[in-house]
């Protein structure tokens, strides 16, 4: 996953070196601010020829389906059979404060989002009505090389099914630990039953942070920020919640209420650290993601957490080709 903040060396270039340095996909954010990931996924796709460019994950309040299929057409054209359009319904807070547009019915929305667009991608010219997305008389005017698949990003039970029931793919994050993957797979083959199809035939993805490093101390501390910061919106503090940490996120609220960020992130324990999230040296780490592989998931997308370009290069260098082979299983 690349992640263009300026320096960290993480963005286009960092693409061209995953596909020379054997990754199977780039995967590109949409957050924070940084370059639009669709944008970026077509000028790579110009200047790579066989790696997967995968959006991850672009919201689908911000741009109504045509808008989106267009931007799709551009970049699917220059990576033809390569592009993969991974779609989430956000946050309420990314919404509504920062893009000042209203999140109502996230599930319904996803739903037609991904309908529409399937019918827009397809060549067909739009007659929708919906309860969130109407659109009539649009349509491409040349269509994609190939099909384009459609992931959504999913954590509650909700989303998890309706993934499981429209989608080509589903995308974890690490808020759905190793010892919930059980219980996500359960939830994605309810909706695939529903649609008359098998778990079997959806990519499950699972984006995991790693942060390569020596300093396991530093690490910790690392991510405990980060779960504080993740801990402000309603959506992630409902996942916590069903993941047990009921008093955490009480204390979380309340320390975001006085703007106490000492309590805040004193609120966040060592084990909600540990079970979520990855770090430690270079043979750690590894492991770490031999194990995701074990339990049964397709792809995981290493999102390398760093403060500088040093730190993100050694984690990304940690899971290339030669460095993945020269290492026992």
């Amino acid at each position: 996953m690349l992640w263009p903040m300026p320096g960290l060396d993480a963005g286009f270039e960092r693409g061209v070196w995953a596909e020379q340095a054997g990754y199977d996909d780039v995967w590109l954010c949409d957050a924070e601010g940084l370059q639009d990931p669709i944008t970026l996924a077509a000028a790579l796709g110009v200047a790579t020829t066989s790696i997967r460019l995968c959006t991850g994950i672009v919201p689908v309040f911000n741009r109504p389906p045509p808008l989106l299929a267009t931007a799709v057409l551009a970049a699917e054209q220059r990576a033809a059979g390569r592009f993969v359009l991974g779609l989430g319904s956000s946050t309420e807070n990314m919404i509504e404060r920062w893009y000042g547009l209203n999140y109502d019915k996230p599930l319904t929305k996803v739903r037609e989002s991904v309908g529409l667009l399937r019918e827009i991608l397809a060549g067909q010219k739009t007659n929708f009505d919906g309860e969130t997305t109407s659109s009539h008389g649009f349509s491409l005017k040349e269509s994609p090389s190939a099909l384009v698949p459609i992931f959504l990003a999913a954590l509650g039970q909700k989303m998890l099914q309706l993934a499981g029931e429209i989608a080509d793919g589903v995308v974890l994050n690490d808020f759905t630990p190793p010892d919930r993957f059980g219980w996500a797979l359960e939830q994605l083959n309810i909706g695939a039953k529903r649609a008359g199809r098998r778990v079997e035939e959806i990519e499950i993805v699972k984006r995991r942070a790693f942060l390569v490093t020596d300093d396991e101390h530093d690490a910790r501390e690392f991510f405990r920020r980060y779960i504080a910061l993740y801990a402000s919106a309603p959506a992630y503090q409902n996942v916590m919640i069903e993941l047990g940490y009921g008093a955490e996120i009480a204390t979380v609220k309340a320390g975001y209420e006085i703007r106490d960020r000492a309590a805040i992130t004193a609120a966040i324990s060592d084990a909600m650290v540990d079970r979520m999230y990855a770090y430690g040296d270079e043979d750690k780490c590894r492991g770490i993601l031999k194990s995701d592989f074990d339990l049964g998931i397709d792809t995981v997308i290493v999102s390398p957490q760093a403060r500088s370009a040093a730190e993100f290069a050694r984690s990304a260098a940690t899971f290339s080709v030669t460095n993945v082979h020269s290492k026992p299983n």
